[in-house]
């Protein structure tokens, strides 16, 4: 029998033997791979961008509170810088105060020179009338208003409807570009005193502002402006004048029949009345722009 050869062990080439389990193979795979491929996925992500493990509402707040230290950073920032130019602001506006007083007081005494100077210019202007008109010298200054004159006249009270305003009213006025009807206006006293020159007036004021040849009566708004100086109702009119006279020719002219119609028909209030003794200034500015004074010629014939 120990000569008989037997068959080589070829057990390290054969098929290994099947696991114990190989029965069991579903079971195997549940316990070999507990994860789902899809959360392994998701949670490899999480892993690459560094917020695995973090849950929701922590993210949440952790986000709300890097945007409010942003906010908070802004804040100190605006207000830092606010700080640090408030004061630059508060000089340049400082210096723009100035600027302007300094602007507003250099204006005052530019207007001060004006009226020094055409103050002057009128008193010059008198006293050549009175050098070049000889006899006649005093009635060529009164005539032209440069010098005060009294005497005589009438005083003409002139005032706005009662109640009126600015709101419209109807008739003939409106339909001319009035805006009410109730208020006296430039053209209304332009024909009043232009019926006073005719009536006889030799020397009329307007609220104590002197008229002379060249005087200009204008409106500006409501206002009514005498050589451009603004006036206010009630309008007191004094015309130097034989008084008896006076009154009834001006009644009877065109300026006075005009103001009857303003009366009756608007409103106007007046009131005429004779005075004794009226003293009137000369003119603040008088400007002669073309006329001259020359030397009387003698008459044809004289020896």
């Amino acid at each position: 029998m120990w000569g008989m050869s037997q068959p080589p062990n070829n057990r390290s080439s054969a098929t290994p033997p099947a696991r114990p389990d190989a029965s069991m193979s579903l079971l195997t795979h549940v316990m070999d791979h507990s994860l789902d491929e899809g959360y392994a996925e998701a949670s490899a992500r999480r892993a690459a961008d560094g917020t695995a493990g973090l849950p929701r509402t922590l993210k949440a707040k952790l986000g709300l509170a890097a945007g409010l230290v942003i906010a908070a950073m802004v804040v100190t920032l605006g207000a830092a810088e606010a700080r640090i130019s408030a004061p630059v602001l508060a000089k340049e506006r400082q210096e723009l105060i100035d600027r302007v007083e300094r602007a507003d007081e250099h204006a005052t005494s530019v207007e001060r020179d004006i009226e020094r100077l055409r103050t002057e210019v009128a008193d010059s202007q008198r006293e050549a009338l009175k050098q070049h008109g000889g006899d006649q010298g005093q009635l060529v200054a009164l005539l032209a208003g440069a010098t005060d004159v009294r005497g005589p006249g009438i005083k003409l009270t002139v005032d706005d409807a009662k109640g009126s305003s600015s709101g419209g009213g109807g008739g003939p006025r409106e339909s001319a570009g009035f805006a009410n009807t109730g208020r006296l206006r430039d053209r209304d006293m332009q024909k009043i005193v232009n019926g006073l020159w005719q009536s006889g007036g030799e020397a009329i004021s307007i609220n104590g502002q002197r008229l002379t040849a060249l005087s200009a009566i204008r409106a500006a708004g409501d206002a009514i402006l005498v050589d451009n100086k603004p006036l206010v109702p009630p309008y007191e009119v004094l015309a130097v004048g034989d008084k008896k006279k006076l009154g009834t020719a001006f009644q009877d002219s065109v300026g006075g029949q005009y103001l009857h119609v303003l009366q009756e028909s608007y409103g106007i209030r007046s009131g005429l009345a004779p005075v004794d003794d009226i003293r009137l200034q000369a003119a603040s500015s008088l400007t002669v722009r073309t006329a001259t004074a020359t030397a009387a010629e003698p008459k044809k014939g004289a020896s």
